[in-house]
């Protein structure tokens, strides 16, 4: 079993991470948000652009009079790019931590499905040995013949980067 983050105790954290997880695909894997972080899935719509914003931030949308930026998760995890589809979709999904609370969109290839993860099913992130950046991976799900990885969304998109959204806005 890998080491885990902090120290902690791996069962105590796998239990803690343990639930329910929408997950989604990009290019040829499998990913899961906590659900309790997703406000809502809706299909591909207009999306504004914005000066001076990294590549991956594809702009703001306007959900129901509220302005949300949003940004395409294949870009922000250096996938290559891809034309939009039918099957693309945004997910909007709530940010937070100490300083600020937002909702934010990610262009996703596709959702699959909801699913409720147990901690027999859980893994804790691997280390690779080398200086990568895994904070943004609460753990692996394995099942059903895949292992997908449950991202910490909190930590995909960090408090800079959305401080950096908002001054574009």
């Amino acid at each position: 079993m890998a080491e885990l983050k902090g120290g902690t105790d791996p069962k105590k954290q796998l239990e803690e991470i343990q639930g329910k997880y929408l997950t989604f695909q990009l290019s040829d894997e499998e990913y899961g948000l906590e659900i309790l972080k997703v406000k809502e899935i809706i299909g591909m719509m207009n999306i504004t652009n914005l000066p001076r914003t990294p590549e991956y931030v594809k702009g703001v949308i306007n959900l129901r009079g509220k302005v949300i930026p949003v940004i395409d998760l294949r870009l922000k995890f250096r996938l290559p790019e891809k034309e939009y589809d039918e099957k693309n979709c945004i997910i909007v999904v709530e940010f937070d931590d100490e300083d600020h609370y937002a909702q934010m969109g990610i262009i996703v290839d596709a959702v699959s499905e909801v699913l409720n993860v147990t901690t027999e099913e859980l893994e804790p992130t691997p280390k690779f040995g080398v200086d990568l950046d895994t904070e943004f991976i609460l753990g692996m799900a394995k099942g059903r013949g895949t292992v997908r990885t449950l991202l910490d969304i909190n930590k995909v998109v960090g408090s800079e980067e959305l401080v950096d959204i908002e001054s574009a806005v």
